[in-house]
């Protein structure tokens, strides 16, 4: 029986996180397209750029409140970190864990994180650009 509860708790978290994600995907969409609609260039992604700042600056605000304060129950983080800001962005991840490695001291794990992501993520894309080239051309 307990069991039970258990995979109920892990069911309902992923239903918040979904859900979340849902409502983090849209966001990302109208936004995006709004700014760079806003912006009027085609050079640089203004609208990325945007929801990143923006997915930065929300994860670093509650992410104090949380740590300071003791808001938000564990459901309702995953419903906003993981779901709405990871949909919306996981940029704001990516940079709250490299100031919580910063914050631990940890400055060389902090500009390695920075640098394997960048290279790392830059590849990714080339890598899936000339795979898909080379499949579909």
């Amino acid at each position: 029986m307990r069991n039970l509860h258990k995979r109920e708790k892990i069911l309902y978290k992923i239903f918040l996180i979904g859900f979340g994600g849902f409502f983090g995907a849209i966001f990302r969409y109208i936004i995006s397209g709004s700014v760079q609609k806003w912006a009027k260039s085609i050079y640089f992604p203004y609208g990325t750029l945007a929801v990143n700042l923006i997915g930065c600056f929300v994860i670093g605000f509650l992410s104090c409140l949380m740590e300071t304060r003791g808001f938000f129950s564990a459901e309702l983080r995953s419903l906003i970190f993981i779901g709405i800001l990871g949909a919306f962005t996981t940029f704001s991840t990516f940079s709250y864990e490299t100031m919580n490695l910063i914050n631990n001291g940890e400055n060389l794990l902090a500009v390695a994180n920075m640098g394997i992501h960048l290279v790392l993520g830059l590849a990714s894309v080339w890598i899936g650009h000339i795979l898909a080239y080379q499949i579909w051309r």
